[in-house]
């Protein structure tokens, strides 16, 4: 019994002894002052800018001029003289169809007609010497000029048989091959003229009374995200959809590269006279989310304070433009914003600031493709 008691007191002495240790060194630890919480981030001060007002909307690119150039006479197709995605202009031979028995049944028709006139000349000659009547020489001038109309009507339809470009564009595709015997209508190839192009788009009836024609408009493609195309307002209707309640609006486009094709999508922006001030910063600085728009405004700490801190605010924004947008309320000329590294913010954190290698955002970017 008495070992056990005194081993129990040795165990109780080391444990102390433990004890002692551990409370030395969290009062070390509590005494060390602990590193602060820090990010590096971007920055971006809010001005001011005088941006036009704009509409936006979409729309869809249309050819001044296009058309699936198919027969009016069905026939056999006897040569092709164009190939697929040619340019062509107006008047060029595009293709035949055979003609043989209409250039015999002409052959025959002009005969026809050349004698019609010798008997009519005939016919003259004797009525002045009173040897036959007034209505035998009308009848051979009718006689002589239907004969004519039948060969005309003949040459008619072997010009119908030869088909030209009906104005200068791109062909598409070629539909046809050679022998094929071709039905009235069916399209032998796709003609698109290239310029000027067009593009239709709708926008609702408040905005009926700013537009007029000549308004400067910009379309943005998905297919050149990176080029904006300049045209102007070219027509309006005059009459309003009683469905949409909307207005149908074409611009129109030089497109003198030929890079907007019929059938394109657009995004297009209606640039109107009036400008307006607004408060910008760049995109990067607005943190989205379901509750609303956020930025981070950058202060010092507190009054005279080299070091900085951010603080949350919503804000309510506007309009886009490049690499920028509009803040309509929260937000003051002058404020400065966290504009890269959001993500890693939170209210009362200290920042350093580094604007070195952050990118300038730019109100036409251009990125390269991805």
């Amino acid at each position: 019994m008495r070992k056990i008691l005194i081993g129990i007191v040795v165990v109780l002495i080391v444990l102390a002894a433990l004890a002692v240790v551990k409370v030395m060194q969290f009062k070390t630890l509590l005494a060390s002052p602990w590193p602060a919480e820090t990010a590096t981030i971007s920055t971006a001060v809010v001005h001011e800018e005088s941006w036009p007002d704009t509409l936006s909307t979409v729309g869809s690119v249309s050819a001044a001029q296009g058309v699936q150039v198919a027969p009016e006479i069905a026939g056999t197709i006897s040569e092709i003289d164009y190939d697929s995605g040619a340019t062509v202009k107006q008047g060029d031979l595009l293709l035949k169809l055979d003609t043989s028995t209409e250039e015999a049944q002409l052959r025959a028709a002009e005969a026809q007609a050349d004698l019609a006139k010798i008997t009519a000349e005939r016919q003259r000659k004797l009525q002045q010497d009173k040897t036959v009547s007034q209505s035998e020489v009308d009848q051979a001038d009718a006689a002589w000029k239907q004969a004519e109309a039948n060969a005309d009507n003949i040459r008619a339809t072997i010009q119908k048989k030869t088909i030209r470009a009906p104005f200068s564009g791109k062909l598409g595709i070629r539909l046809v091959n050679l022998g094929e015997q071709l039905d009235v209508g069916k399209p032998i190839v796709s003609l698109q003229s290239l310029t000027p192009m067009y593009v239709d788009f709708s926008l609702p009836q408040q905005d009926f009374a700013k537009l007029q024609t000549g308004l400067k408009v910009r379309a943005i493609s998905d297919s050149y995200p990176s080029n904006i195309f300049e045209g102007e307002i070219s027509a309006i209707n005059p009459d309003l959809d009683t469905g949409t309640r909307s207005v149908r609006v074409r611009a129109k486009f030089e497109n003198q590269d030929g890079l907007l094709r019929a059938g394109m999508f657009a995004r297009v922006t209606i640039v109107l006279p009036q400008e307006n001030s607004v408060k910008v910063i760049p995109s990067t600085a607005l943190l989205s989310a379901p509750y609303g728009d956020s930025v981070f405004i950058v202060t010092p700490d507190k009054a005279g304070s080299t070091n900085l801190t951010v603080h949350q605010a919503f804000v309510r924004t506007g309009r886009t433009r490049g690499d920028f947008v509009s803040v309509e309320s929260g937000l003051n000329v002058g404020d400065k914003v966290a504009a890269a590294g959001l993500f890693k913010l939170h209210n009362g954190l200290t920042v350093f600031e580094n604007n070195q290698d952050t990118p300038k955002p730019s109100e036409k970017p251009t990125p390269p493709n991805s």
